[in-house]
This record gives C-alpha cells, structure tokens and sequence, in this order.
C-alpha cells in the first residue's frame, strides 16, 4: 500500500464517503457489488472507484465485484477506526453541543473524554455524561489523559491561542470549526469545517443554474 501521504486528499475523503455507503450496504444484507453498480450508488464513475481502491491495495474478483463486508473492513483499516480516538471540545456552545450530543461517532470508535469552555454559566453542565470543565484544567487535563483530537468551537479571538495550548500539550490532530485560519506546526493534522466557504459555494453553484 501506498504512503498515506502521498495519497491525495481527495481519494482520502472520498474513502469516508465509501465507508458510509458500504455500512448501508452490510445493513440491507447485501452481499456482493460490482464497481460500476457501487458508482452508480455513490455518484461516481466505475473507475474512479477502482482508481482510488488500488491505492491502498488489490481489491474485489473480476465478473464477481467486491464482498461489501470484506471492503468494509478494509476500509476501517484505510481509515483507521480499529483503533480508538480521544478527542476533546473546546467551546460548549450551540456547534460544541451539537457535536457533544452526536452519536454516530461513538460508533466509528472516536470517544469524547473532555469538553472546555470559559463562560460560567456553561461550565459545570453536562452533556454525554460529561461535564463541562473550566478552559483552566484543560492542560493538566491533557498531561494525564491521551489526546489525539482537539475540536475548536471558540470564538475566532481565541482559536489560535487554545490551539497553541492543545498542541504543546500534545494534540497531534485539530478539527476547526472557527472561520480562523490557525498556523499550525508542520507535523500537526488540521482540518478545516467552514461554513462559511460551504454556504458561498452553494451560492456560486446557484447562481449558475
């Protein structure tokens, strides 16, 4: 298999949008797909499918397809869900609370071990059974708990500064969901949630049809 960075970001994304197809596929007992069937499902060509499997290896039988249980579980390798993820929240409010109380990543072994904020009037609740903490503990927090993901919900004045502070303290992958963009040292993962960029696309998109 291929480094997994030099696979481009794109085949990379599209291997999450697979995974949750094949889930709907195991799900309704189907037992066996073709390339081009699958496409047909997904959106994409046959061999755009092919294309993207063959950088993580030599997939499906030729006339027969793929076996959706067997890529799936290949495909939880690829992305890395056989082994568990602590992650954090920094920022309790709505999108904080929205994605404290989402649980589908339970299933995809992400666990929630800490959320933060600074307003007092949030600190002390508890979502998920877990209770909001004062942004003060979050660094002996991080000393005695592992913590491979920091989720960024603040507000964009203190975006950077929380972020420098995970990072130090040994954060190695960061979801932004602020409108900031954070600099980050070269070794850190940063994923970039924005809206913003999101809704304007749709707009563009609209006002071409």
């Amino acid at each position: 298999m291929e480094n997994q960075k030099n696979i481009p970001m794109l085949v990379i994304r599209r291997m999450a949008k697979y995974h949750t197809y094949l889930n709907k596929l195991v799900l309704n007992n189907v037992i066996t797909i073709s390339s081009r069937k699958f496409g047909e499902i997904i959106g994409f060509t046959s061999s755009q499918i092919r294309r993207d499997l063959n950088y993580f290896g030599d997939f499906g039988t030729q006339r027969i397809g793929y076996n959706v249980k067997e890529l799936l579980i290949e495909i939880n390798g690829i992305l890395g869900l056989f082994k568990k993820h602590n992650m954090i929240i920094i920022g309790a409010n709505n999108i904080g609370k929205a994605i404290a109380t989402y649980t589908r990543y339970k299933q995809l072994n992400f666990k929630l071990v800490g959320i933060f904020d600074v307003n007092p009037e949030l600190i002390g609740l508890t979502l998920q059974n877990i209770k909001v903490l004062d942004i003060d503990k979050l660094v002996s927090f991080l000393k005695v708990t592992p913590t491979n993901i920091g989720i960024i919900c603040v507000s964009k004045n203190y975006a950077q500064t929380v972020t420098n502070m995970i990072v130090e303290n040994g954060v190695k992958c960061i979801c932004n969901i602020t409108p900031v963009d954070l600099k980050v040292p070269q070794e850190i993962i940063l994923e970039n949630v924005n809206l913003t960029d999101s809704l304007l696309t749709l707009s563009c998109l609209m006002n071409d049809s």
